[in-house]
This record gives C-alpha cells, sequence and structure tokens, in this order.
C-alpha cells in the first residue's frame, strides 16, 4: 500500500512561496528579492530563495556564495546556506556552471526541464519563505515556474518597476501575464524612486515620480513602497553585504522593512 502513495514533495515544508516579477530586465528584481529575504531574516524567518534567472544569476554574489558548490541528499540539491544559522538558503544556475564566466545558450525545452528540476528537486526542508527571483519577461521560463510551482498554491506575486513611463508599461503587461496565469499580486515596488544624496540627504528624482504607485492605482492593486537610489545600498550588494544590519539609518532601509511588514501582515491575515 506505502508504494502508491505520493512521495513527500520537497516543497512540503514550504510555507508561503513569493515571486518576484517584471516585464523589464534592470530594474532590480534581485535587488528586491535579497533585500527582501535579509528582512524577513530580521523578523526570525526562514527564508530560501530560487534564482530561476538562467542567464543572468546574480544573486549567488550578491550573498558572497559564488564559489559554493551544491551537493546532493536522498531527496536531491542540498541549497547554499548563507550563514551558520541556515536563515537563508539559495539555489541558482550561478552553483552549477563550471567557470563563472559560463554563458546559458540554451533554447527553451532545455531551460524548462532545469526549472521542472529546481522546483521538485531541491531539498529546502522547513522554510518560512520561498522568494523566487525570475528573469525580466512574460516569456518561457515565466510559464514554466508558475506551472511547476502551481500544485503548491504560491502565495502570489511582487512586481518590481522603476518610475519611469518606459519601465511602467513593460510592467502592465507582467500583470496581464499575472491574470492570465491565476497568479495574485501581492503588490507593486517602485525602486530606484529618487537618489538620496549621501552628504545632504536631499531627494533628487533621475528617472521621474510615482510611475509605480500610479499603476497600482489604475490596476487596483496594492503599492508596497518606493525604494530610492541608495549607494550604501549597491555596494553592500556588490560585496555581499547585509545592508539591513549595516545601514539602518539610510532612507532606503525603512522602505524595505515597510514591504517586507506588509508580506508578513498579509501572510498572517490569510492564515488566520
Amino acid at each position: 500500500l506505502l508504494s502508491f502513495l505520493p512521495e513527500r514533495s520537497n516543497l512540503a515544508g514550504v510555507r508561503h512561496i513569493l515571486l518576484v516579477l517584471s516585464g523589464k530586465g534592470g530594474v532590480g528584481k534581485s535587488t528586491i528579492s535579497t533585500e527582501l529575504a535579509l528582512s524577513l531574516r530580521h523578523s526570525g524567518k526562514k527564508v530560501g530563495i530560487l534564482d530561476v534567472d538562467l542567464c543572468g544569476p546574480s544573486i549567488p554574489r550578491m550573498f558572497r556564495v559564488q564559489d559554493s558548490d551544491v551537493h546532493q541528499c536522498d531527496s536531491g540539491w542540498v541549497p547554499v546556506f548563507v550563514d551558520q544559522d541556515k536563515s537563508i538558503s539559495l539555489m541558482s544556475i550561478g552553483f552549477l556552471l563550471e567557470k563563472p564566466d559560463d554563458a546559458v545558450v540554451w533554447r527553451g525545452p532545455k531551460k524548462n526541464a532545469l526549472i521542472k528540476q529546481f522546483v521538485a528537486d531541491v531539498a529546502w526542508g522547513d522554510l518560512d519563505f520561498l522568494i523566487v527571483d525570475t528573469p525580466p519577461g512574460t516569456s518561457d521560463e515565466h510559464i514554466s515556474t508558475v506551472e511547476a510551482l502551481r500544485p503548491y498554491k504560491p502565495l502570489g506575486a511582487i512586481l518590481v518597476t522603476t518610475p519611469q513611463a518606459v519601465s511602467v508599461g513593460d510592467v502592465r503587461r507582467e500583470l496581464t501575464f499575472c491574470k492570465k496565469t491565476g497568479l495574485r499580486v501581492l503588490g507593486i515596488v517602485e525602486n530606484m524612486s529618487g537618489f538620496v544624496c549621501p552628504h545632504c540627504s536631499e531627494c533628487t528624482n533621475i528617472f521621474s515620480k510615482g510611475g509605480g504607485e500610479e499603476l497600482a492605482k489604475h490596476a487596483g492593486v496594492p503599492f508596497l513602497g518606493c525604494v530610492p537610489l541608495d549607494p550604501q545600498l549597491s555596494q553592500s550588494l556588490e560585496e555581499g553585504r547585509d545592508f539591513i544590519q549595516e545601514f539602518p539609518k539610510s532612507s532606503a532601509f525603512p522602505a524595505l522593512a515597510r514591504i517586507a511588514q506588509q508580506i508578513l501582515d498579509g501572510t498572517s491575515q490569510r492564515s488566520s
């Protein structure tokens, strides 16, 4: 009789799955994924990040674990842990490339097979949140990711945009993608929302202002907040340091903490 029972899924211990999406490249999805993971960890949560950006896997670098190897265990691949407490774990194609400069020149079917394998074969253990960092667009990888995760009922998607109209237009298409695939939109984040001068603290709107909030209002989805451009944030990501711990006085800090808190509030409302 036991042989007919389905095997325990590797995602069985994961309470909430979040996808970070944008129709546009370079808006900071990996930044938001990383900072969201660090914010949730500071709230005492265990977090995993699944990096399905196969052509530009930057998550390992942002946690300074790009030289780590992935090992096998009985239930599949063991993710890479970024700290002694094992509070943040990562899986990325970056760990599987022989050389860091190797390019992933693959057609769709091969990419789709690897994404399915990432979803099924990584032994995440118990996690409060699994954050899925996606490539730009609404194509093969996104469809494969959503389809592979559908049985595990993802909590929803966070959409990232920058303020200017070109970016907002591309993110509008991502909203359509979410509607078509039945993925709930948890909210929109406007990243690179003004530059705060480190000397005088004045905020200059480099790109323009308010596009993300306008789009959220228009689409009837929550606006999670604006994250300003902060040279300290960029530097800490380049060097794989914990921005949340190191720069609590930065203007990006309260914005990121507020986004994480809204995610936490949303999950507690759903489970109550």
